[in-house]
């Protein structure tokens, strides 16, 4: 009985993992493809203009840090009094969590 439970809980989690993950692409796409491109290489037309990373690159990836990437959704990135991103609105702190993570597997 004991084993069940554990079980039951596993699956539990991982189900709840899955559709975070399944919310966090569709958010991706909706809020951050257009720039970013589906695979977070940034070629896109308006990537281009603002000069996007390429987030598959593994020294873009190690370069930015979790807490950096988190604040430029929620706040939006500036340079030289210049919007490159807006800020994020409407969107929780754990979906801007789950962006996050769903970037970092751009990383090759």
């Amino acid at each position: 009985m004991k084993k069940r439970i554990i079980v039951a809980a596993v699956i539990s989690v991982l189900a709840v993992c899955a559709a975070r993950a399944d919310d966090a692409r569709a958010l991706y796409e909706k809020q951050c493809a257009k720039c970013h491109g589906m695979d977070g290489k940034g070629q896109t037309k308006m990537g281009a203009k603002l000069g996007a990373k390429d987030y598959s690159d593994p020294k873009v990836q190690d370069e930015l840090k979790d807490d950096a990437a988190f604040k430029a959704i929620k706040e939006g990135l500036k340079k030289d009094d210049k919007t490159l991103m807006k800020p994020a609105e409407g969107i929780a702190d754990d979906q801007i969590k789950g962006l996050v993570a769903f970037m970092r597997a751009f990383k090759k």
